[in-house]
């Protein structure tokens, strides 16, 4: 019998068959997906040890360092009397094991006990975190461990960084030892059930499906659709087809949207179906200028990057904020004169109040302000405006102006390749090919930026990698505004001037 990992248990219980993957052929998992998410972990879990060993007396297990054995033997001898905080406690029983991120003493009159916490970096309590912490309740229970409680402390998003290193109140406890409990026999037969998985010579005939997805995305996913065919209009490209119906669907037998009955489909995935089957765009021409025609004067683009940090570092901001490090704005005359002005830092420093003062500065006091997804960049400013009182009106004064593209494009136009999606990343090459994400150099999206911007920012970046990474950025925003005077001049009736 193998000892299973709390994880490899939470993975069976995702799917069997990405455990048995997990298991007997790991070389095929694909983390890249994954990397940004496991470092936030890591930094919350760092900063957990801060918070709970204030005096410095508490002992992390390092399994890395001195192996399993070792591990498991320091950590029941801390357990049996010592009273102060054990960090990655290695805990076993027969077929199971587990790493405890926090274990809490608890004295009394009737002795030593202990209180379990589980560190999360999301920012409330899921349903895999129950099933989560009730597995590592389960082993330490049966190891013999006296459990006081068990809670799980995740990231509390209203905490507002004080600066020096205080993160006091960065993490909210939540009590869940009863419910952990109630689950203990549910837990003894998720393990025995992973055991005979865990046994299997050969991989689990498991079709994908939703479970790809939920509670993770699965790092095998690729390997399982290995031998699958793609058709050319599979059935994500359906807009916003929950992981419910999809299932629905394949059920069915349907792998292609050109092919589902319409009366399956909500008015917008059957004009998605009707234009995949002309193989054609839809526009309405008349209804895109129409509801660009109000808006006159100087056009101003404008496009924002940030980046939000689970663990703030900067003194005034709170966990995950979306902080701005970056702009490009195009600005179109009326005479249709355009001229592009940007902004980027990349000092390691906070650049909040001098990206707010240089947008001030450059988005004038007149005419409509253009960008794509007005919830994000108006979200951004306002949060400016918060942080920043003396520069509220300036920036306010912008969110006044501001002019969403996103639901022109949405309600006026669809071309088969956009396949569901009215990203400007989906519709800029359909209205404009010339104009290309994929011939940029090195950043091309979103996720590419915030990792640029925080290997930039890294102490051990040369300065040659750093020119590069700032040339890359600059490039990279500068065509998303680019791409909205495109987009904005082919809705207005103008031939795209550079298409």
């Amino acid at each position: 019998m193998r000892n299973l990992s709390k994880s490899k248990i939470i993975a069976f219980r995702q799917c069997p068959k990405r455990m048995w993957l997990e298991i007997h052929k790991p070389e095929l998992r694909d983390d890249s997906a994954s990397e940004m998410v496991f470092a936030i972990g890591n930094q919350v879990g760092d900063v957990a040890r801060q918070i709970y060993d204030t005096e410095g007396n508490g002992k992390l297990i390092d399994v890395s360092e001195i192996g399993w054995d070792a591990a498991y033997s320091e950590t029941s001898a801390w357990l049996s009397g010592t009273v102060a905080p054990l960090f990655e406690a290695a805990i076993r029983i027969e077929g199971a094991l587990a790493l405890a991120d926090v274990m809490l003493p608890e004295p009394g009159d009737n002795g030593l006990r202990w209180h379990m916490l589980e560190v999360k970096s999301s920012t409330g309590v899921k349903d895999y975190h129950r099933e989560d912490l009730a597995v590592q309740t389960y082993i330490a229970t049966t190891a013999g461990i006296d459990l006081a409680s068990a809670s799980l402390a995740h990231v509390d998003n209203s905490f507002v960084y004080p600066g020096g290193g205080d993160y006091r109140g960065l993490l909210k406890s939540v009590d869940l030892t009863d419910e952990v409990r109630a689950k203990a026999s549910e837990v003894a037969i998720w393990i025995a059930e992973a055991q005979k998985v865990a046994a299997l010579t050969a991989e689990p005939k498991i079709e994908t499906g939703s479970q790809c997805s939920k509670p993770f995305d699965c790092p095998f996913r690729h390997h399982c659709n290995r031998d699958k065919t793609a058709t050319e209009f599979p059935l994500n490209s359906l807009h916003r087809l929950g992981a419910r119906q999809l299932d629905e669907l394949e059920a069915l037998g349907y792998d292609d949207l050109r092919n589902v009955p319409d009366q399956m489909l909500s008015p917008v995935n059957r004009m998605i179906k009707t234009q995949s089957l002309a193989g054609e765009a839809w526009f309405d021409s008349a209804g895109a200028a129409a509801d660009l025609k109000p808006h006159k004067g100087t056009a101003y683009f404008l496009d924002f990057e940030t980046i939000s940090f689970g663990v703030p570092i900067w003194k005034g901001t709170r966990p995950y904020q979306q902080l701005p490090f970056q702009f490009s704005l195009h600005v179109v005359s009326g005479r249709g004169g355009i001229e592009h002005h940007d902004f980027l830092a990349l000092s390691g420093e906070d650049p909040s109040e001098n990206f707010a003062c240089a947008l001030i500065a450059n988005c004038g006091t007149t005419g409509p302000v253009f960008v794509y997804n007005a919830g994000f960049e108006n979200g951004v400013m306002r949060g400016l405006a918060e942080r920043f009182p003396h520069l509220s009106h300036g920036l306010l004064a912008i969110v006044d102006r501001v002019v969403d593209l996103l639901p022109v494009a949405r309600n006026r136009y669809y071309h088969p390749s956009q396949h569901g999606s009215w990203s400007i990343k989906a519709v800029l090459p359909a209205v404009c090919p010339d104009l290309a994400y994929d011939s940029l150099d090195g950043v091309q999206h979103g996720q590419a930026a915030q990792a640029a911007f925080l290997e930039a920012v890294s102490p051990g970046t040369t300065p040659e990698r750093k020119a590069e990474i700032e040339r890359q950025l600059l490039a990279y925003c500068k065509l998303d505004t680019l791409a909205m005077v495109r987009l904005w001049e082919f809705f207005k009736g103008r031939k795209p001037k550079s298409c």
